[in-house]
């Protein structure tokens, strides 16, 4: 039983955990918390309480304490890699299935793109953008692990321009879960010499680029159309054999630390 007045250890380490969350979300531009000497001093509590803070924000993704370091936690802003494994945790739990993510993924990424080619300054702030990454891709159509990686950022830069916040954070989250099962294949099938051909690489460059030049135009409903079916049809390379397989996690956290 407590005694009358105490405040129980985990209950001084989940405040000092918040405040240090509400700094870290909030926009502090620090790359690292303060030392364990100085959040000791700061927040008047125990060295147990601020290694239990600290330990509740790694857990959470957001600060890496390097043991022996003479520095503070580092700190990591949430983004769409580490929404993505997250969410990757959570249907992962379900036991949901990369066919049922390929559809989700199918039914808002069109949306989102469609959305991108209605944007009044796409000339200026999405076209070069997504140019210089098919570019990039035609650069690699002879390296699968290498392609699929370009390839797939195409997708996370398009829709990164979506203009609704919360649409672009949520679809990108699932943009960036399937890439990384989709860079696990390619890393896959390259080592037994399975991986498509540059052929059918060269054809998802055209496709690209194509998308850049719908978008450019403005034809939002021709985009949208495209990105459905060249969606489809990279999707299908995968779901042959994986369709039943259940979503990894993992591979998302990976991409990440590599990032």
């Amino acid at each position: 039983m407590t005694p009358p007045g105490h405040t129980p250890q985990q209950r001084i380490a989940e405040t000092v955990a918040a405040e240090l969350r509400e700094r870290i979300l909030g926009g502090s531009d620090a790359d690292r918390l303060p030392t364990q000497d100085q959040l000791v001093r700061e927040f008047g509590v125990s060295y147990p309480s601020v290694r239990e803070a600290l330990r509740i924000l790694e857990t959470e993704g957001l600060v890496t304490v390097r043991r022996g370091s003479v520095g503070g936690a580092e700190v990591h802003r949430p983004d769409q890699s580490s929404a993505a494994y997250h969410l990757g945790l959570v249907l992962q739990g379900a036991r949901v299935t990369l066919g049922d993510l390929a559809e989700g993924l199918l039914r808002l990424e069109p949306l989102s793109a469609a959305e991108v080619a209605r944007r009044p300054d796409r000339m200026t702030a999405v076209v070069p953008v997504l140019l210089a990454n098919v570019e990039a891709s035609a650069e690699a159509v002879s390296d699968g692990v290498a392609f699929t990686r370009t390839a797939r950022e195409f997708h996370d830069l398009l829709v990164a321009f979506t203009p609704n916040d919360t649409i672009r954070y949520v679809v990108r989250s699932l943009v960036a879960l399937w890439s990384a099962q989709e860079q696990q294949w390619a890393a896959l099938v390259t080592r037994r010499g399975e991986y498509p051909s540059p052929a059918e690489a060269r054809g998802a460059v055209r496709t690209h680029r194509r998308l850049v030049e719908e978008i450019a135009a403005g034809r939002a409903d021709e985009v949208q159309r495209l990105v459905r079916r060249h969606l489809a049809a990279t999707q299908a390379v995968l779901l042959e054999r994986f369709a039943g397989d259940v979503v990894a996690a993992s591979p998302a956290r990976t991409a990440r630390v590599r990032a």
